[in-house]
C-alpha cells in the first residue's frame, strides 16, 4: 500500500486527490472536521537558546542537543497511537539561526535517492514545516542527506501580501515554476488552494544527516540516523511576507512548526500503521495543515537539564 500511496502523492500537485483516512475507515474526506485535531490535542514545546556553536554535520554531539528537551516519541499521523520505532525532534535557536534536530530509530536504515529535489517523500525521510500567516515552507531529508524543499503560498494572499513582487515567485515570468496545490487531505481546503513553488530554496540553509549503522545492508541491525538543520533568520523574509512577527523572535513568541517521519516499510496486521508519524498527530493523512502544527514557544534562556523531562 505504501509505495502505491506515495506514487499517488507525488502526483497530487497536478491532480489533487483525497486521502484523509485509510480506506478501511468509514469517514469520507467531506466528513473530516475542520481542523481535524482540536487545539487542546496539539503539542506545545519551549525552544531554548543554544549554549554552544552548532556544527551542522548531523551528529548531534553539541552540548545544546544534550540539554534541550526532546519531543515526545512520534505517533501515528492519523490516529495518534504509538509507533513501532522511536522518533524524536528538538529545536534550539540563537541570533543567527533556527536549529532543528531529529533522532530516528531504525534497525534497517535504507535510502535510494541522491539527487536534490527528487521526490524524497518516496524514500524513508523526516520532514520539517515552518508556517507563517500567508505561506509555509516544507523541508524533507533522507538518510543520505538528500533534500527536497518547497514554498507554499495561499492563493488568497499571493497578491495582497506581496509574494507576486518577489522575482523568484513572480508567476508571470516563464522561468518561475509553480503548481496549484490543495493539500493531500481535501479536494476543497477550507482556506482555499495554494501556489506550490517547488524550485524555491531556503537561502543559506545548512542540512546534514548521519547514519549509525550500515545503510542498505539488512544483514545486520542499525541503530538509526540523525538529522541536523540550521535555517538562518535572514532567509525567512520571503516566507514571512505580510506577517508582522519579529524575526528573529523575541522571548515568549510562539510559532507553528511541524515535524514528521514517513516510512516505506510496513508493519504487519493488526498494527494500523499509516506509514506517517508525527510529533503531534494530524487526524488526517496530510502534512500540509498549519492549523494542527505544534506550538513552539521561544525562550531567551539556555536549557538547564531540561531534557530530563520530555516536552508535553
Amino acid at each position: 500500500m505504501s509505495r502505491i500511496f506515495l506514487s499517488l502523492f507525488a502526483l497530487l500537485v497536478l491532480s489533487p486527490a483525497s486521502f484523509c483516512e485509510e480506506e478501511t475507515d468509514p469517514l469520507k474526506p467531506t466528513d473530516i472536521p475542520w481542523p481535524p485535531v482540536s487545539e487542546d490535542q496539539i503539542k506545545h514545546y519551549t525552544a531554548f537558546r543554544a549554549v554552544d556553536a552548532i556544527t551542522v554535520d548531523g551528529k548531534l554531539d553539541e552540548q545544546t542537543w544534550q540539554l534541550v528537551p526532546r519531543s515526545p516519541r512520534f505517533v501515528d499521523l492519523i490516529r495518534g497511537h504509538r509507533t513501532v520505532h522511536d522518533t524524536r525532534a528538538a529545536v534550539a535557536w540563537d541570533d543567527q539561526n533556527l536549529y532543528v534536530a531529529y533522532w530516528v530509530e531504525d534497525p534497517f536504515v535504507t535510502a535510494r535517492l541522491t539527487e536534490r529535489d527528487k521526490p524524497i517523500y518516496t524514500d524513508n525521510d523526516v520532514e520539517f514545516f515552518l508556517a507563517f500567516d500567508n505561506a509555509y515552507y516544507e523541508f524533507e531529508i533522507n538518510p543520505f542527506g538528500t533534500i527536497y524543499e518547497g514554498l507554499f503560498v495561499w492563493q488568497s494572499e499571493y497578491e495582497t501580501a506581496g509574494f507576486s513582487k518577489v522575482p523568484e515567485l513572480d508567476r508571470t515570468l516563464e522561468e518561475v515554476k509553480s503548481r496549484p496545490f490543495n493539500g493531500v487531505g481535501f479536494k476543497n481546503h477550507p482556506r482555499g488552494p495554494r501556489h506550490a513553488f517547488l524550485k524555491w530554496d531556503f537561502p543559506e540553509a545548512k542540512t546534514a544527516a548521519a547514519i549509525d549503522g550500515t545503510v542498505n545492508n539488512n544483514e545486520d541491525r542499525d541503530r538509526g540516523w540523525t538529522v541536523e538543520l540550521a535555517f538562518p533568520w535572514s532567509g525567512m523574509k520571503v516566507i514571512a511576507l505580510g506577517d508582522d512577527r519579529a524575526i528573529p523572535p523575541v522571548d515568549g513568541d510562539t510559532w507553528r512548526m511541524d515535524f514528521s517521519r514517513f516510512n516505506q516499510f510496513s508493519e504487519a496486521p493488526p498494527v494500523r500503521d499509516s506509514h506517517g508519524w508525527a510529533w503531534s498527530y494530524h487526524g488526517c493523512w496530510d502534512s500540509h495543515i498549519p492549523e494542527v502544527f505544534p506550538f513552539i514557544k521561544f525562550s531567551k534562556e539556555p536549557p538547564n537539564d531540561a531534557r530530563k523531562a520530555e516536552a508535553n
